[in-house]
């Protein structure tokens, strides 16, 4: 129930996080791909590597994971908006984007990821 709990509250930080730094990123820059989304999940995915990382080989207690990892990483992260963004480039006919929007997302979502965990690696 404690985790249940830590879950919880860390998810409650997690959603107006991803809410707030995609309006400042939104807010400084136009372009036709969406540019808040991706670095929140890029950012999302390093620090879920950097997590998995310490949880793997460095003891961070499974109730700490789980809360940073599931709690907050899952409410900051959003894969639905990255979803729905796609979609609505491809409605609006602009297919190049949608494209590098998917590439762009899952290659620096991956090497975000990577990066996290060999960071983590090195100590």
């Amino acid at each position: 129930m404690i985790t249940l709990l830590a879950v919880s509250a860390a998810s409650a930080v997690g959603a107006p996080a991803r809410y707030l730094l995609d309006k400042a990123v939104a807010g400084r820059r136009a372009s036709a791909l969406p540019l808040g989304t991706m670095v929140i999940n890029i950012s999302g995915a390093f620090l879920l590597g950097l997590l998995t990382g310490l949880a793997a080989h460095h003891g961070l207690p499974k109730p700490v994971f789980l809360m940073l990892g599931s709690g907050f990483c899952g409410a900051y992260t959003t894969f639905s908006t990255f979803s729905y963004e796609t979609m609505r480039l491809v409605e609006e006919g602009s297919i190049m984007e949608a494209s590098a929007n998917v590439m762009i997302s899952l290659a620096a979502g991956m090497a975000a990821a990577g990066a996290g965990l060999g960071l983590v690696l090195l100590f």
